[in-house]
């Protein structure tokens, strides 16, 4: 069946790849290894360029090499939401009686829910997939999925990356799957590849 699939990708980062090996992630090679019977006709990844912290200048270079790396899939669109950093006063954990707030970096990534759930949508309503999987755990996404798969009766299916699955999407997904170390170990990309620029290689950090 036709099959598009919709990437939350900071959720997918910091659910199931960030403190493991798999970050040079194809995330068609594992759709295509978790749905076989599946056709994947499009994938829109949704994400925000980071501003890198001073203690990790390379952050923004890495992340444009892995965009770079997806972006030799046929078919992946990547959509761009917004990266916002601030400092703010924030209260502790633990006050003391000297110090009950502490001045901190505070970032926020806005833009990738919604726009997920606008391109879900979208192309639901346009009959532009037969089956929908989208890779998040944001039970802010219960909403475009319940009407995609209740309304236009399309199944919608979540790949989970967190450890644990958002109560709201279990109750609203046609299907369901946790990612699992093994099938992220069998999908990732080769450490050099090459593109209509040239070749460039994986990380070195990762």
């Amino acid at each position: 069946m036709k099959t598009n699939v919709y990437v939350d990708g900071f959720n997918l980062y910091f659910g199931c790849l960030k403190h493991t090996p798999y970050k040079w992630l194809n995330i068609r090679a594992l759709c295509e290894l978790l749905y076989p019977k599946n056709q994947i006709e499009k994938i829109v990844y949704c994400t925000a360029l980071v501003n890198p912290r001073p203690n990790n200048p390379q952050q923004r270079i890495r992340q444009e090499t892995y965009i770079r790396a997806l972006q030799t899939l046929p078919n992946l669109e990547v959509v761009y939401g917004t990266f916002m950093p601030s400092k703010v006063n924030m209260p502790l954990v633990n006050p003391t009686p000297g110090q009950k707030f502490a001045y901190v970096h505070k970032t926020e990534e806005k833009g990738s829910d919604v726009n997920l759930a606008t391109h879900l949508l979208i192309d639901g309503f346009r009959s532009n997939y037969q089956v929908a999987i989208v890779i998040s755990n944001d039970s802010d996404l219960t909403l475009p999925i319940h009407v995609v798969s209740q309304e236009l009766k399309l199944p919608v299916g979540v790949l989970n990356p967190q450890p644990k699955p958002a109560r709201a999407l279990l109750k609203v997904a046609s299907f369901f799957a946790q990612i699992r170390s093994g099938p992220l170990s069998a999908c990732q990309f080769p450490v050099t590849m090459t593109d209509v620029s040239g070749t460039f290689s994986k990380p070195t950090e990762w």
